[in-house]
């Protein structure tokens, strides 16, 4: 398993980059639109740290993992076998790739492909 994007969503953009930068080193400089204008940093095994503002009202601040996945349908219909409610169904993100989110006893695993 690999993880492909962990995904921060806060009411405090500024301070979250902050705390990446002093405690990881991550500098979340490059602003990608494809992923809800979150600012991203990459970190040196190629994992994508994205840290955004909510994305409306109904969004809470949460810390989201996407696993990479080779096909995505596949693993949503995995998850949904497993018990896990489809949040998000498979969903194309610009140029990122396809993503998905699925909630299994209130805990939200993302899955995303390339």
């Amino acid at each position: 398993m690999h993880v492909h994007y962990v995904e921060i969503v806060s009411t405090s953009v500024e301070a979250q980059c902050s705390f990446l930068k002093q405690v990881y080193g991550l500098s979340c400089d490059t602003m990608v639109e494809d992923l809800g204008n979150a600012r991203v940093a990459t970190m040196p095994n190629g994992v994508l740290v994205g840290v955004r503002s909510p994305l409306g009202d109904h969004e809470q601040p949460i810390v989201r993992t996407y696993f990479e996945v080779s096909d995505i349908m596949a693993a949503v219909r995995r998850a949904e076998a497993a018990g896990a409610l489809i949040a998000y169904p498979p969903t194309k993100q610009g140029e990122t790739g396809t993503w998905a989110i699925c909630i299994l006893d209130g805990i939200q695993y993302g899955l995303w492909q390339k």
